[in-house]
């Protein structure tokens, strides 16, 4: 398929780029480290080999998010954001713009929000999980009542919000002590990333804002296999939810949520995120530099799935949400 957009496509700064490698071992981290750096040359060749027509390009992780101090985040955001900005111009009809955002602080969040979509351009942010805010230790997801002028914010704005993973903190990271391979893309990405998914559900966010839509990768963190569950807990008990949220969490998974193919090329899988959220809610992505584009994009071209639904996931529900 031609003219394929992809929504989690990374890349770095000089400041944020030691923080991939830790994802890799030694004897690959140049390969990583030359993806991650270049925008215009090996990325558009391979773009071009492969069928995709743009990407929308975000910052690698946790970068901002892992930076405590509040000034110094919102000034890696902010330079971050005007080398993307940069790039894009060079490129517009290949490349758009995801913002960074410091969330250490929520107004200048915000203001860095606002800045990215009115006056650089770009299509909606990207945000690496929760933030440690001064303390090393601490942990501050996006359910936090300190957010609630962000997120009135981002629906006046009308942009979606990409929720991104990053490993949890070693200090709440017991369950994976002895056993560091299921950190990162094997399984701790997901696992965090649902459960802050999750907490947004039930937080009474989307009935407070409900045209907010959020974006998640690699096929929705498990969440499209586990939604069903997490509603019904013991239904024979009827016992009342015990979170502020009005409806089911699945009610808001299927109207506040995307999901996008980011390093999960797997069809059963993309079949079950059909099933459940119905294939207006699903969109294309490789995670490049992480991810090969070739592997993303020749199983997707192959995959056994409807044409029709394979045009709308491979690119026109990206160019509705984002409107391109």
């Amino acid at each position: 398929m031609d003219g394929k957009i992809g929504l989690e496509e990374h890349f770095a700064i000089a400041e944020t780029l030691e923080d991939s490698k830790g994802f890799v071992g030694d004897s690959v981290w140049p390969e990583l480290e030359s993806r991650l750096l270049d925008i215009q040359e090996k990325r558009l060749r391979l773009m071009d080999a492969h069928g995709m027509e743009l990407m929308l390009l975000s910052l690698n992780a946790p970068a901002v998010q892992g930076i405590p101090d509040p000034k110094r985040a919102a000034e890696i955001a902010r330079r971050a954001n005007d080398f993307l900005a940069r790039e894009v111009a060079k490129r517009p009809t290949r490349f758009q713009g995801l913002a960074a955002l410091a969330m250490q602080d929520p107004d200048e969040a915000t203001r860095e929000l606002r800045r990215c979509v009115k006056e650089l351009g770009f299509r909606g942010a990207l945000v690496n999980g929760f933030s440690q805010i001064r303390d090393p230790d601490s942990m501050v997801y996006l359910d936090d009542a300190r957010y609630r002028g962000f997120w009135a914010e981002l629906e006046k704005l009308d942009v979606p919000f990409y929720l991104h993973p990053r490993n949890p903190l070693p200090s709440a990271a017991q369950i994976y002590e002895g056993h560091p391979w299921l950190l990162g893309p094997t399984w701790a990405f997901g696992q965090e990333t649902a459960v802050h998914a999750l907490r947004l559900m039930a937080s009474g966010l989307f009935d407070a804002h409900p045209r907010i839509q959020i974006i998640l990768g690699h096929m929705g963190e498990g969440l499209p296999y586990s939604i069903w569950r997490v509603d019904n807990r013991n239904a024979w008990t009827q016992q009342p939810p015990r979170y502020p949220a009005k409806r089911k969490l699945g009610e808001y998974f299927r109207e506040n949520f995307y999901v996008t193919t980011s390093g999960n090329f797997r069809t059963q899988t993309l079949i079950d995120a059909i099933l459940e959220l119905g294939a207006d809610r699903i969109m294309f992505s490789t995670d490049w530099p992480f991810e090969n584009i070739d592997h993303a994009a020749l199983w997707f071209d192959a995959a056994a799935i409807a044409e029709a639904d394979r045009a709308k996931i491979g690119r026109g529900n990206a160019v509705r949400l984002f409107k391109l």
